[in-house]
């Protein structure tokens, strides 16, 4: 095997595919990048590790097609470091040769016979744009849970109903929804499935700015697997168990007072709040007619309190909430102007975007943060 590629682009590439490499293989080889080229000029970079695979392609100018496992976080290292000139890799004896100006390195190639069979990508479903997937995603996966003995709220719920997709996460104590359109195959396709959160948000996060992206769902014995691919790189993901809430029908009330206020002013007291705060205490929002004031103490060590401007509809209510929570919400709204409603102190409050178009009140930009109040003794 030898040939020849860009430096940034085999970097870009290494990199895709080293986000599947375990840290602690179950086998040796699976701590492999498998490297392959073909005599038309395609290199190929994958990583695997049962649950997961990612794929990167690039061109090369092949001299001598073939294909080694190599250990991949190391070659990520090197490739990382290597200065800005072309790469030559090749084989050569039991190494494969990394030379790129005046660096060489050898490294010692892993049984390629022994690595598994990479999983083919699944049946195509649809598609959606990369930066619209990418930004829903980022909306929805900090309210996943990070408890791996409740493993459905590790993941992303996905909900298709023909051209429109939700993805939703919750870990009990909120839910971060997104609805959005995207092109599916068939008009009438539908599915609902749970993806591994942190494996959708990595995925999601790397794939190239401007690209589309593919998403497949099959796998052999039914539908166990999606893929998702876009700009030359792919992966697929063993699905969880699809059992899970009915999100949809927590997101929708009776709202006894409705709150209207500046997103980044808001944002920025909940942080000068969180300031004064210990793990496990809340921030308070005491809602009037004309005002929201944000306060927050430990004790009798330190205070916090400051009032900004919101318009409230409805009953004055006086909340309280964990400051990430806060936050974690408020990131996903992308609008100059948030909404919160709520119906007690006691009870969930919902946070959505106001459309910062003139005349766009009635319009949604489809994302939802349900968020529970922590419960006041005084």
């Amino acid at each position: 095997m030898e040939f020849r590629v860009d430096r940034q682009a085999l970097a870009d590439a290494v990199a895709w595919a080293a986000r599947t490499l375990p840290s602690r293989p179950a086998l040796p080889v699976l701590a492999g990048m498998l490297v392959e080229v073909t005599a038309d000029g395609e290199l190929t970079l994958a990583g695997f590790d049962h649950e997961v695979s990612a794929r990167a392609r690039v061109e090369a100018a092949v001299t001598e097609p073939g294909r080694v496992l190599v250990p991949g976080r190391l070659l990520a290292e090197i490739v990382r470091n290597l200065p800005p000139q072309p790469v030559d890799i090749f084989t050569k004896g039991s190494e494969a040769v990394v030379r790129c100006g005046p660096a060489e390195f050898g490294l010692l190639t892993l049984p390629v016979e022994d690595y598994p069979t990479l999983p083919e990508p699944p049946v195509r479903a649809g598609t959606v744009p990369g930066d619209l997937f990418a930004a829903a995603v980022a909306q929805v996966v900090p309210a996943a849970g990070r408890d791996d003995t409740l493993p459905m709220l590790t993941g992303v719920r996905i909900d298709i109903e023909g051209a429109t997709m939700w993805l939703a996460c919750t870990d009990r104590y909120r839910i971060a929804a997104r609805e959005l359109t995207w092109s599916p195959a068939d008009p009438a396709f539908t599915a609902g499935i749970v993806v591994p959160a942190r494996t959708l948000a990595d995925t999601a996060k790397a794939i190239r700015q401007g690209a589309e992206v593919s998403i497949g769902l099959g796998g052999p014995g039914g539908d166990t697997l999606i893929g998702v691919s876009g700009g030359g790189r792919s992966m697929t993901s063993r699905l969880l168990d699809d059992q899970y809430i009915d999100y949809k029908a927590r997101l929708t009330g009776t709202w006894t007072s409705v709150a209207e206020f500046e997103t980044a002013p808001f944002v920025e007291a909940i942080k000068r709040a969180a300031l004064v705060t210990e793990r496990g205490t809340p921030v308070r929002l005491a809602f009037t007619a004309e005002e929201v004031r944000v306060r927050a103490a430990t004790g009798d060590a330190a205070r916090a309190n400051e009032s900004l401007p919101a318009e409230l509809t409805g009953e004055d209510v006086d909340l309280a909430f964990s400051p990430q929570y806060l936050l974690d919400g408020l990131a996903g709204i992308d609008t100059s102007r948030t909404r919160l409603e709520c119906a007690g102190p006691t009870k969930a409050a919902l946070l959505t975007a106001i459309p910062d178009e003139e005349g766009a009140e009635d319009s949604d930009t489809g994302y939802r943060y349900l968020v529970m109040p922590v419960r006041l003794t005084s």
